[in-house]
Formats: structure tokens, sequence, C-alpha cells
């Protein structure tokens, strides 16, 4: 035997108070909803009919109660029953036979809104042509209907809110006049309260004088620039504004969305793609549909169609400014360059912008990469900030221009520019690889200094150290510590295979195997005349000591990590200089 459903409508308030409406004052906002799609149709049957919601507060009615009156289509006693005291009904706008995006209702559970702030509400309603009908309902699930004089009612809908005791702030005049104007001050109907109008102010984009005044009321700010948007798939208008600041690329950004003039959120999320951080977006749309709270924007194929449509009208404001006024793009990528190199990850016409207009950091001075590829030809670029700084110096002294590829997107978009612009080569330096700039000495000279070598050698095995010989510019670097990313994980392997136990030593030691070449260089610069004294110590003790002298001063100078075994022999050679400048204690 089928059974019904018992439904709890104390329950079902609560439910609606705590997990789908984020505050109370949503009540506002249904009962205009409500009242705007009554209006519609009844316009829409006839043009002619009056269009105006009136809301009375306490202070007004004199009973402590709040009314809405509306100048809509009216519902009949059946209509009553179909669709005041029915809990999931879609709305009346298909039972009365009008169009679905005529209407902003799109679920039968907004009246029950009001059941957050009141007891009892109760809707006295009557359609052309018919009896006035008088409908209460009650916080604890029973509702009474009775059908009233005609003549007591014109066509239309009043509803009133019977507060509970502790909702009365909710219906005060300046709460109500607050939230009136919040949700429908753009509504293309008269809405007053207590006999103020709180409407008729229309679209902030049809006043392009009061743009930028707009813009700091809702936002917060004046506007770098104003970009008009427009996707009549989804029957989206508006405007973006552009950050005058730099914007997080992690915080979400919070856009204001109309739904058919009516404020559906304040801070919705997800209305422009990822990139476009620094822009935040004033919207009206018909088409896109709303989420059940009505606080946000369903996602569907429609909003994304609309996201990547309005993504294509910022980036074409980005081309346009880049022809019309190339120092005002400047200004922009000087605040925004974040979003835009996001962008140009996977935009070809981004990334030639990027290639054109930003300048990135080099060892010959900031320049672009169309300026860098003029000059240089080949795109040597160090992937890290610190590789750059260490070595950015000594490779201009050597004449090889290098770019400071560590920060955030650049080393993407330079491996992503020959994919768009085949003609440019590029080559990814690091530190290591800097020593086949470097000088190689005369063969007698390498001869006669290869038992200092050995020393050296000897002293820096233990850390997996090779040392090396050469000569370079500029001469007063004595050394220079040079790695790369496979030393250093040759060298971490090492480490690690010391602390370990047996069994994984043993795994450690046969992965080690495979990278007993990739070891980290000092570098001595036999130009410099330190260096050369060094060179011609009789005493091994001594080179041994200046040798890792020379060491620690490498790693301290490069910005490079110290390991405990580092800091020792760092503080070891420091303490024997000393102690042969001292000499012994007698």
């Amino acid at each position: 035997m089928d059974r019904t459903f018992q439904v709890d409508l104390r329950g079902i308030v609560d439910l609606l108070s705590h997990h789908l409406y984020a505050s109370p004052r949503v009540y506002v906002r249904e009962l205009l909803q409500n009242a705007v799609d009554a209006i519609t149709a009844r316009r829409t049957a006839d043009p002619a009919a009056p269009a105006a919601i009136r809301i009375d507060t306490p202070d007004v009615t004199g009973d402590g109660t709040l009314r809405v009156h509306d100048t809509g289509v009216g519902l009949t006693e059946e209509q009553v029953h179909q669709f005041l005291a029915t809990i999931g009904r879609s709305s009346k706008r298909d039972d009365l036979g009008f169009a679905r995006h005529d209407f902003l209702g799109q679920f039968g559970i907004g009246l029950l809104s009001c059941f957050l702030v009141a007891d009892e509400i109760r809707v006295l309603t009557r359609a052309e042509g018919g009896p006035a009908v008088l409908w209460r309902g009650y916080a604890d699930g029973r509702y009474s209907v009775q059908t009233e004089d005609q003549h007591r009612a014109e066509v239309g809908t009043s509803v009133t809110l019977v507060p509970r005791r502790d909702a009365e702030e909710w219906l005060r005049r300046p709460t109500v006049v607050e939230l009136a104007s919040l949700y429908g001050s753009m509504l293309p109907f008269r809405v007053e309260v207590a006999g103020v109008p709180v409407s008729g102010d229309g679209l902030p984009w049809h006043n392009r004088e009061r743009l930028s005044e707009y813009c700091r009321e809702v936002f917060g700010f004046v506007p770098f620039d104003v970009i008009d948007l427009k996707v009549p798939e989804s029957g989206l208008t508006g405007i973006a504004f552009v950050l005058p600041t730099p914007a997080n690329p992690a915080a979400r950004a919070g856009h204001r969305v109309y739904l058919k003039r009516m404020l559906l959120a304040e801070g919705a999320e997800g209305v422009l793609p990822p990139w476009a951080f620094f822009a935040r977006c004033v919207i009206d749309t018909s088409e896109l549909r709303p989420t059940a709270s009505r606080e946000a924007l369903y996602e569907d194929s429609l909003l994304e169609a609309t996201r990547e449509a309005l993504g294509d009208q910022l980036r074409g404001w980005l081309m346009k400014l880049a022809g019309r006024s190339p120092r005002r793009l400047g200004e922009f990528l000087d605040v925004h360059h974040l979003g835009v190199k996001a962008l140009a990850m996977h935009d070809d016409e981004m990334l030639r912008l990027v290639e054109r207009w930003w300048p990135m950091e080099t060892n010959a001075g900031r320049m672009t990469l169309a300026d860098f590829r003029a000059q240089h030809g080949l795109i040597r670029y160090s992937a890290q900030l610190d590789e750059f700084r260490q070595i950015g110096a000594v490779a201009a002294a050597q004449g090889m221009a290098l770019v400071n590829a560590g920060y955030i997107y650049d080393t993407e978009i330079i491996e992503r520019l020959p994919q768009v612009e085949p003609g440019a080569l590029i080559e990814r330096v690091e530190p290591g690889d800097l020593s086949t700039a470097f000088d190689v000495l005369e063969p007698e000279v390498e001869l006669a200094k290869r038992p200092f070598v050995q020393l050296a050698q000897r002293a820096l095995d233990r850390l997996g150290c090779e040392v090396v010989l050469r000569a370079f510019d500029p001469a007063g670097v004595p050394a220079m510590y040079l790695t790369s990313r496979s030393a250093t994980f040759a060298a971490e392997l090492r480490a690690t295979r010391e602390r370990v136990d047996d069994v994984w030593a043993d795994v450690l030691d046969a992965l080690a195997r495979t990278d007993e070449q990739d070891r980290s260089q000092l570098v001595l610069n036999y130009r410099n005349p330190l260096v050369r004294r060094v060179t011609e110590i009789p005493d091994p003790d001594l080179v041994r000591l200046a040798v890792e002298g020379l060491y620690g001063q490498a790693l301290l100078l490069g910005h490079h990590p110290l390991r405990p075994a580092d800091a020792a022999l760092l503080n070891g050679s420091f303490l024997g200089l000393l102690n042969k400048a001292v000499g012994h204690e007698e």
C-alpha cells in the first residue's frame, strides 16, 4: 500500500534557515520576486496593467505586521491550494501558460523563507473576474483558505507577515528599506517602502558618467578602466571594473549578479575565468540559472560558455589597449602582470602580448623577450631565482646574456614561446653549465698546478664536491660553487644514505651508482690574486684550510643552503686559519 510522506514544516523551515539561505534577510527578496512574477504574468496578457509593489512596515500598518502588495495577476482559490500549500511546486508560471524565462521564480519554496521571520503568513489575493481568497499559513504546518467578497480586494496580492518574537528587527522600516533597495533598486517596476521609492535606479552601465562613483560604492575602489560585457546567448549585459591595485590570484573574486534586474548575489564566484582575478563585474542576466538558494549561479554548460565569452571580451580589451595605448598597457601590466601571464599559459595571443610588452629581469637590465631575442638571438634563461642570483653577474662578465625566469609563470612562458614563434630559440642554463664558459689554463700552467688541485680535491672529497681551476671574469671573485639539479639530487641521496638503516642504504647505493658523475663544482678563479697565492703555498695543511675557506665563502656568496657538514667545515677552516695566523701557544 502506497503512503504519503509526512512533512514537518518546522523542520523544513529550520533546514532553510541553517542550510539553504545564508540569512533571514532573503525573505524580502523572495517577496519581491513573487510580486515581480505576478506583475510580469499580468502584463504579458495586458501590457497596460498597473505595475507597482508597495511595502508597508509595522509603523505604517499599526498592528506590528509587514504587508507587501502587488498589482500582479492574482490567484484563484484552486491556484491558492495548488501553489501556496504545496512544497516543491516549481512555480505558477508554467501552469498559468507563460514562458519560463519571463519569471524570476525557479523553485516553489520562496514563500517558506518568510517563516524565517514570521509565525503566520496571510495572503489575500484576487484574480481577474474571481472572488478574493484569503490564505493563512502557520509555522507549525497548518493553513486555512476562505473566499471573500470579490469587491473587497482589487486584482493583485497582499502578503502580510506576523513577526516572530525574536525577528521583529527584520521587519522594521530601516531594515526593510535597506533590503528592498539592495534587492530591488534596478527593478523596472515601481517599488515603495512606507511611501518612499526604492527602485528606478536602472542598470548602472546606462549612466557612463557615474560608473567610477558606482564602482567605489559597490566594490570600494576607483577602477583602472571599465569594460563593457555582453553575451546574447545568456541574455547578459554588464560591466567589468579593472582593479587599480594588485589582486591576490588565490583569493576568490566576488561579482555582483542580477537576475532579470533583481539582485541575485553580491559576491558570486565563477562568473569570470580564474585568470581574470584583476576584474570585478556587475552583470544582469535573463537566462543563467540560479541555485536553489538563489544566492549563486548554477554551474552548467551555459554558465561555462558564458564564462568563456566574458574571458574573450576581457582578452579583446587587452589587445585593443596594446594597439591604441601602449603606455596604458604598460601601467596595467605593472599592476596585473600575473593575470596576463596566467592567460598566456594557454592563449597564443596573450603569449605574444607578454613577449612584446612585459619586461623581464635579465643580467643586462630589464627588457622584453622580443627585445632580448632581437639583441641576442638565443634566449638563455635560469629557471630559479636563486640560480640567477648566483650566476647572473658572472655570466654577464663572460658575455652570456641570461634571463631570470624564476618568477611565477616565466619559465613556462619562455618554454612555450617556440610553439607560437617557430623561430624562437631557447636554452635553459644551470649553474653547472657556466663552467663551460670559463677559460681553461695554459697547458704548462695546468700541469704545474696539478699537485695543488689534487690536495684541494682531497680536502673536499668527503663533501662530494669537485675542485676545478679555471680563469674567468670578474677577477675579484675568487671562487664559485656551481651545482645542477642532478648534482643536488645526488648530494641529497648520499646524505640520506648515511642516515638510514642497512636495507635502505643498499637500495640508495644502487641509485647512487647511477649518479656518481653528478657532483657539484668549486671553481677556483686563477685570475684572482689571492687564489694564485694559495696555489703556491707549500704547506699541505694550510692549503686544505684555505680551500675549505674558499669553499665556505663561495657557498655564502652564492646564497646556497649550508648543510651541517658545510657549517662544520666552515667553522673548522676559520679556526684553523686563525690558529695558523697567531701561531702555537708556547
